[in-house]
């Protein structure tokens, strides 16, 4: 069968972070169309709309004119269930990393039932750490290790065709089993309420001085992996920032305590 699951690739969203050259925002909406699929969103593009990216899009000039374009990068992300930056080379904050095949197979899998994104970052330095900070995973493209550099909207078709060949699976398979079947009542943690927890889990660390005058990244780092790996729904989150609560109002009583 050659269609793809419409419903779950409109689910799925190509999120260009800090694009400098509006070319490649038009030629990344043309490598998006060629493979069925169209959520677009523009995160602080440095020039758009421009006259460059219309031309480039070659007859994606309506995935353009329906992109989203915003200054805020969580607030798109806000109700994604997923979501995959794709980097060029390791950093310091340290993510699972899948090969684009393994990356659109989950992406797809995850998109039957809810939004997700795939990030990508500025042609000159890409994502950086605290943007990747906000993903579940990264995606690294194996390319020539002498001349590993990637134009943006090229990376953007490697993904899109690879994205498309899990959607024609998913497609071809039969449906969701049950236990894929999102649960209203124990549905995933959306991006936006896992972040919320980790602020909150953060300042709970501060208020118990857990850090104890040490630099809190690290520890946050390894905390935001150790809980992006357990995939939390929405109770368990609400259980643990109920945790959290306590926690911070017991370091208050303890603080009022020892002001007395």
């Amino acid at each position: 069968m050659d269609t793809i699951d419409s419903s779950a690739a409109a689910r799925i969203r190509f999120v260009l972070v800090g694009t400098q050259h509006p070319g490649n925002i038009g030629a990344a909406a043309r490598a998006l169309k060629t493979m069925g699929l169209a959520q677009l969103v523009l995160v602080q593009p440095e020039k758009y709309p421009h006259e460059e990216a219309f031309r480039r899009a070659a007859g994606a000039d309506d995935l353009l004119a329906d992109a989203l374009v915003t200054d805020d990068l969580a607030a798109a992300l806000a109700d994604c269930q997923l979501v995959l930056g794709c980097t060029a080379r390791s950093r310091r904050v340290q993510l699972e990393e899948h090969s684009p095949r393994q990356a659109a197979a989950q992406l797809a899998r995850v998109a039957r039932q809810a939004p997700v994104a795939l990030l990508f970052g500025r042609e000159r330095t890409g994502l950086t750490n605290e943007e990747l900070q906000l993903c579940h995973a990264a995606v690294h493209i194996d390319a020539n290790p002498d001349y590993s550099s990637l134009n943006l909207a090229a990376a953007v078709q490697v993904l899109a065709y690879e994205t498309r060949l899990a959607l024609r699976e998913a497609q071809d398979a039969s449906p969701p089993a049950e236990a894929d079947q999102a649960d209203p009542g124990a549905a995933p943690a959306t991006h936006a309420q896992l972040e919320g927890f980790f602020a909150q889990l953060a300042d709970t660390l501060d208020q118990v001085d857990f850090h104890k005058g040490r630099a809190p990244e690290s520890a946050m780092r390894k905390l935001r992996r150790l809980y992006l790996r357990a995939g939390l729904d929405e109770k368990e989150v609400r259980l643990l920032r109920g945790i959290l609560a306590d926690c911070q109002r017991m370091a208050r009583l303890a603080g009022q305590a020892g002001a007395a």
